[in-house]
């Protein structure tokens, strides 16, 4: 639901590179790169991200990203991002925000 959201909300400004994709039965690990717009402010995001995914019944069970929030955060939110964006609160903060965002976008 997550991704449907993202690429919805880009309507079609997005760009994804990925590479080092590796996978078994059980797991897998990937690296990508998303080139977009942040909605809320219209600043550019360039993302460097490690995925990590668990199958289960030949389906992704858990998909995990893993990234340097503070440098999105720079990125995505400018000085406040820049001057907050290293603290656990903020980082909190951002994840509760895109956790309600998903929420709200699934009850539609």
């Amino acid at each position: 639901m997550m991704w449907k959201m993202l690429l919805e909300r880009a309507k079609g400004n997005i760009k994804i590179e990925y590479s080092d994709v590796k996978a078994n039965d059980t797991s897998g690990i990937a690296q990508w790169v998303a080139h977009y717009t942040f909605s809320q402010t219209n600043r550019k995001v360039v993302n460097h991200i490690a995925a990590e995914f668990e199958f289960k019944d030949g389906l992704i069970y858990k998909h995990t990203d893993n990234f340097n929030v503070w440098k999105w955060s720079q990125q995505a939110l400018g000085w406040k991002g820049y001057l907050f964006g290293w603290t656990g609160f903020f980082q909190q903060k951002i994840q509760e925000k895109a956790l309600y965002s998903l929420k709200k976008y699934s009850e539609r």
